[in-house]
């Protein structure tokens, strides 16, 4: 039995989606696991901004392919974007949820970016710490939002 292009093209955008969901909460757990406990080991921050100045462009592209897909393929899961407000289903509660944690996570990255990591010290890097952990937290609320409009389950 032939696939559809649409059956197709909609598989593609979820691989796509969740690739770059995966490689942003991985990028945040090895900073959380690995990197920032080596800044404290070694009372220098230098591992922490090395680590964002070489995985802050494949995180910030990651986050772009599930901004660009995510509206799409919600589109496509709830039936269009006038739905969420004139037929208010599960899943499209969810679909305002993923972007209400979006929103928050965008806000997140670019205070971190433009706020915290140019002042980035030891004295600092707990503040730094907490909000990579935010960050991380709302991510993996995304996730869990996404998988939720797929299969109902949890949320």
């Amino acid at each position: 039995m032939p696939r559809s292009h649409a059956a197709v093209i909609d598989k593609v955008l979820l691989i796509a989606h969740v690739l770059g969901a995966s490689v942003w909460i991985g990028g945040h757990v090895v900073l959380l696991a690995v990197v920032i406990p080596q800044a404290r080991g070694q009372g220098d921050v230098t591992p922490v901004r090395n680590f964002e100045r070489s995985f802050g462009r494949i995180g910030l592209a990651a986050l772009a392919v599930q901004v660009v897909t995510g509206p799409i393929l919600a589109s496509r899961w709830i039936g269009g974007w006038p739905s969420i407000f004139t037929t208010p289903t599960h899943p499209a509660h969810l679909v305002l949820a993923k972007v209400a944690l979006l929103i928050a996570i965008v806000v997140l990255a670019t205070h971190a970016t433009h706020r915290l990591l140019p002042k980035l010290s030891m004295a600092t890097l707990g503040r730094f710490t907490r909000h990579a952990w935010l960050v991380t937290l709302l991510s993996v609320a995304l996730a869990i939002a996404g998988v939720s409009i797929r299969t109902g389950w949890l949320l």
